[in-house]
């Protein structure tokens, strides 16, 4: 009741979505499309592994996989080789964007909570900026998954970044799944490399991101649907 009352005036308004009572939901269907793109999950699986070799290329996977995997999640028809390839290629401004608004905070605010925790002890001044970092963390990691689902929308980076925010803090029955699979997932497998290396190999980042962006659909899809309309 907190968060609908207080996000109301701020949220826009959702698009009419249409009746999809007849369709699969839940268990039913994340495994129906499971089932039906296994080995489009192998494929992109392996062309992430593979464009990140190159350390600098690695925004540029991440961003490929999104889309790709964002598709199947809305049951949409995939090409895999040539989703991919367009995405790494010609959209290197979404990817490196993305990339500088997730991990880079991630990385800073993930490090300053660490060390302002260590240091709350001798003093609870360290608190209150212990508190702005961690607080930082979790909002990038909540609105994470909607950035790069939203970036599919065609709408203009400013209303993608407020979109994002707004979505990843006013659901968190849905974000907080979203990204302790899509994030939680791989880093368990890399922790126990390499009994995990075989997963890790076929579906170690291509199943966890379909994961969190099937946690997200729902409520992305209006928006996107309401980009293809206009």
């Amino acid at each position: 009741m907190f968060f609908k009352s207080d996000y109301n005036d701020l949220m826009p308004p959702f698009p009419e979505q249409e009746d999809t009572s007849a369709e699969k939901t839940g268990f039913s269907c994340f495994f129906d499309l499971l089932g039906r793109n296994c080995g489009t999950l192998l494929k992109v699986n392996l062309l992430f592994l593979l464009s990140c070799i190159p350390i600098v290329t690695i925004p540029l996977g991440l961003f490929a996989l999104n889309q790709v995997v964002g598709r199947i999640v809305q049951d949409q028809p995939v090409k895999c080789l040539q989703i991919y390839g367009e995405a790494f290629r010609y959209k290197w401004k979404q990817s490196y964007f993305a990339f500088a608004l997730t991990a880079v905070p991630l990385i800073c605010a993930g490090f300053g909570a660490w060390f302002y925790f260590r240091q709350v002890s001798s003093s609870l001044l360290f608190l209150f900026p212990f508190l702005v970092c961690s607080t930082i963390f979790l909002v990038t990691l909540l609105s994470a998954g909607y950035l790069y689902s939203l970036l599919d929308s065609w709408k203009n980076w400013k209303e993608t970044m407020r979109l994002s925010l707004l979505l990843g803090v006013a659901s968190p029955q849905r974000t907080v799944p979203a990204a302790i699979c899509g994030y939680g997932l791989p880093l368990l497998a890399v922790l126990f490399f390499p009994l995990s290396g075989l997963y890790l190999l076929l579906l170690g980042f291509s199943l966890p991101c379909m994961i969190g962006r099937f946690f997200l659909r729902t409520i992305v899809r209006p928006f996107l649907n309401e980009s293809k309309a206009s």
